[in-house]
């Protein structure tokens, strides 16, 4: 058995991993934090993780019980002056690296050369594996700010994001048709938090609005593009709460959700990746929209199409 899992892809392993902790009934990309702790996984030097990295380390760092939200290599480490210690096990982590084919495409003689994404792996330690880090690796939870100058910065996100909002009935959803999130009122909710957490989920959804990033949001309940829209807004949303320090494990998602989920990742070992690259993409567009000037209209323009980092 160990012979057969050390041949498993990075993909593989990852998609496994997650396959059995949804088998579990549990959703790998809520995590039992407090809100004065989240944190996305960072390198070294601070920048964080994004895409499948961000919910593969989170896992991570649950199971090993790690406290820090620093992983590097072991290269890295030792640029530091400090060791990880004799006996620790590291985490793969993934990327994708371009190359550039110069043969000329069997069906378009006229093409020029094209590019083929090769996903890599490197393996990472977390800081708590390491002796002889600076103490800035191990940071303490930040307590929140006072409740009236959260709500002010909370306020002004959701603000600036320039979604079209109706309050009405005791369901969340959104149309692509009308380009609307309806919501229930905010006293429906059990606090702020919640109702601000569920927001996120539909304009998770907004995002991918023909007018934004165009993901293929059409498709029926159970259908597979239904399946990886819904799982999108989820891992979306889960990244905006650590962003914004906003609760994600209230969003019901019952056992047809769960099944839909595992038919797609059981049938494509790097399903989870796209659907990860595609909810990076979402929370990004939102974080800046959501951190803009509300009176900046200069950047409604740019709404027609995605911005060019997040569409390469």
């Amino acid at each position: 058995m160990k012979h057969e899992a050390s041949r498993l892809s990075p993909a593989e392993t990852i998609t496994a991993a997650i396959v059995a902790r949804l088998e579990a009934g549990t959703r790998p990309w809520v995590q039992p934090w407090t809100r004065a702790s989240v944190s996305r996984p960072l390198r070294a030097c601070g920048t964080p993780y994004q895409g499948i990295n961000v919910l593969w380390l989170w896992m991570a760092a649950e199971a090993a019980g790690h406290s820090s939200p620093y992983w590097m290599t072991y290269r890295q480490s030792q640029l530091l002056r400090a060791q990880v210690r004799k006996g620790e096990r590291g985490t793969v982590a993934i990327f994708y690296r371009a190359y550039q084919i110069d043969e000329p495409d069997e069906c378009d003689e006229d093409a020029g050369p094209r590019t083929r994404r090769v996903l890599k792996s490197f393996t990472v330690f977390n800081a708590c594996q390491i002796d002889g880090l600076s103490r800035r690796f191990f940071p303490e939870p930040q307590p929140l700010p006072p409740p009236t100058e959260r709500d002010r910065v909370l306020d002004h996100f959701f603000e600036a994001v320039p979604a079209r909002i109706r309050h009405w009935g005791a369901e969340a959803s959104y149309s692509p048709v009308l380009d609307q999130i309806t919501m229930p009122e905010p006293g429906l909710f059990r606090d702020l938090d919640h109702y601000r957490a569920t927001l996120a989920h539909e304009l998770s959804h907004w995002t991918g609005h023909e007018s934004r990033l165009a993901r293929q949001m059409s498709g029926r309940f159970g259908s597979e593009a239904y399946a990886m829209e819904e799982l999108v807004a989820e891992l979306s949303s889960a990244l905006l709460g650590a962003e914004l320090g906003l609760p994600v494990e209230h969003l019901d998602h019952h056992a047809s959700y769960l099944a839909s989920w595992l038919k797609v990742l059981k049938a494509d070992n790097r399903a989870i990746l796209t659907v990860a690259a595609k909810a990076e993409e979402a929370s990004s567009l939102l974080l800046r929209l959501g951190r803009r000037d509300v009176s900046d209209a200069s950047a409604e323009g740019a709404l027609a199409e995605p911005p060019e980092a997040l569409a390469a």
